[in-house]
């Protein structure tokens, strides 16, 4: 055992043995207090809960993704579109119940022109909700 003296058999040098008994004592007592009182913990209280009657949740509206490349080609939804043909579909998506969202993905390298001419067709034909997705991991570069 590591029980020292003041000088056993002529070593002066410290006791570098760990005396784990003290933690092991305390474990055990929290290990039998956790057994005691952890089926305490599963009891539910019954309750009669009232009934109540809400409105529904709204609608969450659904998101149109408007996606311009380097060179200025946009992608409805990712398929290909004109530029000429957004105004009427901007146009018919007004018109929905609620109003969709219009999520702009530019390309970093898109000439600001191109995205001006969407964000224009888009506000011109009654598309009010418009966001920018952006790309969080190249955001610190």
């Amino acid at each position: 055992m590591a029980f020292g003296g003041f000088n056993d058999n002529g070593h002066s040098q410290p006791m570098a043995d760990i005396n784990v008994t003290p933690m092991v004592d305390v474990m055990l007592v929290l290990l039998v207090i956790f057994i005691i009182t952890a089926p305490l913990f599963t009891h539910a209280i019954k309750l009669e809960l009232p009934a109540a009657a809400s409105a529904p949740a709204p609608e969450k509206p659904e998101a149109i993704t408007l996606a311009i490349n380097g060179e200025g080609r946009l992608f409805w939804n990712n398929a290909p579109v004109a530029l000429d043909d957004l105004a009427a579909r901007f146009a018919t998506e007004s018109q929905k119940q609620p109003l969709p969202e219009l999520q702009l993905r530019a390309d970093k390298n898109t000439r600001y022109e191109v995205i001006a001419q969407v964000m224009s067709a888009a506000q011109g034909n009654g598309m009010t909700k418009i966001g920018f997705v952006t790309d969080p991991k190249n955001a610190a570069k």
